[in-house]
């Protein structure tokens, strides 16, 4: 059924194409959205929603994924390593969730790898052993019905456990747990040669604490183990407004410091002086009225919720699902969607046709066109800066003056003293923010290219690290200043034909490649 939708899909956008109607698709996207992607969308979901279901309750997942493996197995060993050509894998550009699509994919030889399931949910070892295809929403319907969640549940449904370990994940418990590489235990990898291995903290330890950032350079994931814990049924949200820089900038350092007290921490910036920082817990209970169940679709998007907040200027107490606040800024793509759809919070529109939303990232990249997509390049910014948090002040200045893009998504995490691309600067771990901005710039002087590398160079000043999946600008020695990469080094010399069949980050994850 996926296959299908795409054909159809691409069919219409080379139509859209052919007839020189790109003017609908800058001008009238809302329409093609609507009409289109919301249904295409929709349906997709029940698809994958039902397969999911089936596959776990016939423990049929665990009995195909050897097969599976042995099928990606077999196409690494096929390949032949001719005139410096690498190895990817073979999901297209458009259906991730990054807006970038990676030029390299069309020089280099792909590898299917069609592993979508839930593998296991052992709760006496407290791990769910999962296939790097499946998504937050998947993992998130699965264990909170039995009482079990993991520790970081990046917000976009989506997501996948392949790009977060890869890549990286981050969410509002990671001041708590960290980064999602943080709460992995073991991964399974094809390697270049085709051999299949394990690695652990304690078995292959190298192997594993490369992998995390590896993006796909190391070989091919194929299932990881990450830890879960007990969950509870809802969350008891505090908001926090703030009417001055320093205000939410000191609350929100103070709040995030606090490990134990919170199970969950961020801010929104809606300006260089306002914001508002929440604070969560979980609980089994609610108080009578206070209840939000911001997962439905007639409810307000999350970030204009929170802007109310602002507006009202008085601390408040509410009380969520847990998997609505996991996923709260999924239906409106955090506030992407207001730029495609500037009606969709309109509350007639949420009431009528909210039960469809969000449309499916891959197919908005799929259909936008050339000139759609120029438009994003030209004058679109989707970053995510990673820095230690006691430069949280100096940050949000370089932001306002460079890009004055509003809201900004402030989430913390402990970065600890671990092998691997991500290093603190000192001798200990350390509390980091991530600096989060989605959309188009309100700035007169702003490049895409220089308005970048000017974000990059502040973060690299500041020991931080951009997020690979953005665009990135930075030189292949800058990259490699900001990352560590002793231990990838390493690790790429001691695979069998890594450096022959694999190509290394910079080449996947630069503006050009």
């Amino acid at each position: 059924m996926y296959a299908a939708i795409i054909g159809v899909f691409a069919i219409i956008a080379l139509y859209l194409r052919s007839k020189g109607l790109e003017h609908v698709l800058v001008h009238y996207r809302w329409v093609i959205v609507c009409i289109f992607l919301l249904p295409a969308s929709f349906l997709f979901d029940i698809y994958m929603s039902v397969r999911a279901w089936v596959i776990f309750k016939f423990n049929s997942a665990p009995q195909q994924h050897a097969a599976r493996v042995k099928q990606v197995q077999q196409q690494v060993r096929n390949f032949k390593h001719e005139k410096g050509r690498k190895m990817c894998t073979g999901r297209p550009g458009w259906a991730t969730v990054s807006l970038r699509l990676g030029k390299y994919k069309k020089d280099m030889h792909k590898i299917h790898i069609n592993l979508m399931d839930i593998l296991e949910v052992n709760t006496q070892r407290k791990i769910v052993r999962l296939e790097p295809l499946v998504t937050m929403g998947q993992v998130t319907t699965l264990l909170l019905p039995l009482g079990w969640t993991l520790p970081i549940v990046p917000e976009l449904d989506d997501l996948t456990v392949g790009g977060l370990i890869m890549g990286t994940g981050v969410e509002t418990s990671s001041h708590k747990y960290g980064l999602i590489q943080h709460v992995c235990e073991s991964y399974e990898l094809v390697l270049p040669d085709g051999t299949l291995t394990k690695c652990s903290r304690t078995e292959n330890p190298d192997l594993f604490y490369a992998v995390p950032w590896s993006y796909g350079t190391l070989g091919f994931l194929v299932a990881a183990e990450i830890r879960i814990i007990p969950s509870k049924p809802y969350v008891r949200i505090k908001y926090h407004p703030a009417q001055s820089a320093d205000e939410m900038t000191q609350l929100f350092i103070k709040e995030s410091m606090k490990t134990r007290e919170n199970d969950f921490v961020e801010a929104l910036a809606f300006s260089d002086e306002s914001g508002v920082v929440m604070t969560a817990n979980f609980c089994d209970v609610f108080e009578s009225g206070k209840l939000n169940r911001i997962g439905h679709w007639y409810k307000p998007w999350f970030f204009k919720h929170v802007e109310d907040k602002l507006k009202n200027d008085q601390s408040s107490v509410e009380y969520i699902p847990l998997r609505d606040y996991y996923h709260r800024h999924t239906r409106s793509i955090f506030w992407e969607l207001q730029d495609i759809i500037p009606f969709g919070n309109n509350p007639i529109f949420r009431l009528l046709v909210g039960w469809l939303m969000p449309p499916k990232i891959s197919l908005l990249k799929l259909t936008q066109g050339k000139t759609v997509k120029r438009l994003y390049e030209e004058h679109h910014v989707v970053q995510d800066m990673m820095l230690p948090i006691k430069h949280l002040s100096k940050c949000l200045k370089v932001f306002h003056d460079e890009i004055k893009l509003y809201p900004l998504w402030l989430c913390p995490f402990y970065l600890p003293k671990e092998p691997g691309m991500l290093a603190p600067p000192g001798d200990e771990g350390e509390m980091y923010v991530d600096v989060g901005a989605y959309g188009e710039p309100r700035t007169l002087h702003f490049n895409n290219v220089k308005t970048i590398r000017q974000l990059e160079k502040a973060t690299k000043d500041f020991n931080g690290f951009q997020m690979l999946y953005a665009d990135s600008y930075m030189t292949r020695e800058e990259f490699r200043e900001m990352f560590d990469h002793s231990l990838y080094d390493k690790v790429r010399k001691s695979l069998p034909l890594c450096d022959e069949a694999m190509p290394a980050i910079y080449d996947k994850v630069h503006k050009e490649m």
